[in-house]
């Protein structure tokens, strides 16, 4: 059956849970509307664009036991599963650097800047394999298209523990770049979606050997591993079908959104101002008032 508006959804007492792709601006509304309903709601990247619109939306959502699940479709992915669980073990030692880049020439948006359309998934991924949260972002980029949308923008995280990472989007590449890089102290980690699925994963073992006080790379072939192939977002589906009839909490729930868009609103921040660092910590005086979303442009 089609429905034509919201409200026929809502109305339909078989329908318990609800999935919503819609433009980012009116995430809110709709998902707010979706739980007081009383259905369980999957809501596409970004979450929201106010964090005190996400925080509302996690209340609501845990006061009345609904799932509330965000759609950081590479979650799901297999290759990052794995990713996720070789850097949870220690195969790849402690963690010093990320990297990723994603990039491609268009899908080109109007509504939205490059940052907040492809960001969301890096930003997430980082976060899982870091274990922790950043305490300062820095975000540069350029206006090629538009002169209120950013086309190429590259953001800078700092974590407590010393890692850094470095995120670089565009759609205004001359071909697609979906790579994300793990440098560890015992195995680096190269995850590139491009690739065939036996390649989507490579661990290297290189390794650094001092000789005089100098240090000397030693190079070692590519390590791949046998991933079983499954498709991500049929997995994310799936997920979300087990969360609403389990009550379990989804792994990319609305904390885990919130997190990714408080990342957002601070590169956003650091971006209108040329790059100026900008502190995450409680106690910083530099810390941003909770920034507006970047403005659609007008058609």
């Amino acid at each position: 059956d089609t429905c034509l508006a919201l409200n026929d959804v809502l109305a339909r007492p078989d329908i318990t849970g609800v999935a919503v792709a819609t433009p980012a601006e009116t995430h809110f509304d709709i998902a707010r509307e979706v739980i007081l309903s009383g259905r369980h709601l999957y809501v596409e990247k970004p979450l929201v664009l106010r964090e005190d619109e996400a925080g509302e939306l996690i209340d609501l959502a845990r006061s009345r036991s609904l799932v509330l699940m965000v759609g950081h479709l590479l979650h799901y992915h297999p290759v990052f599963s794995r990713l996720k669980e070789l850097a949870a073990s220690g195969e790849l030692g402690r963690i010093n650097y990320i990297y990723s880049h994603r990039l491609n020439l268009g899908k080109i948006r109007r509504e939205e800047n490059i940052l907040w359309s492809f960001a969301p998934h890096d930003i997430s991924m980082i976060l899982a394999l870091a274990g922790e949260e950043p305490e300062a972002v820095q975000a540069t980029g350029g206006n090629y298209l538009h002169r209120r949308i950013a086309a190429v923008t590259t953001t800078h995280l700092e974590f407590p523990s010393g890692l850094r990472s470095h995120i670089f989007v565009s759609w205004l590449h001359p071909f697609k770049v979906q790579q994300l890089v793990v440098v560890g102290d015992r195995k680096m980690a190269v995850f590139d979606d491009t690739r065939p699925w036996p390649d989507k994963l490579l661990l290297y073992p290189h390794a650094i050997r001092w000789q005089n006080n100098i240090p000397v790379p030693e190079k070692a072939e590519p390590e791949r591993l046998d991933i079983p192939q499954a498709e991500p977002l049929r997995l994310e589906c799936e997920h979300f079908l087990h969360c609403m009839g389990n009550g379990c909490r989804p792994v990319t729930d609305g904390e885990e959104g919130l997190r990714v868009l408080k990342i957002l609103n601070a590169s956003q921040y650091s971006l209108d101002r040329q790059g100026l660092r900008i502190s995450l910590s409680a106690a910083s005086s530099v810390r941003p008032p909770e920034p507006a979303p970047p403005s659609p442009a007008p058609v």
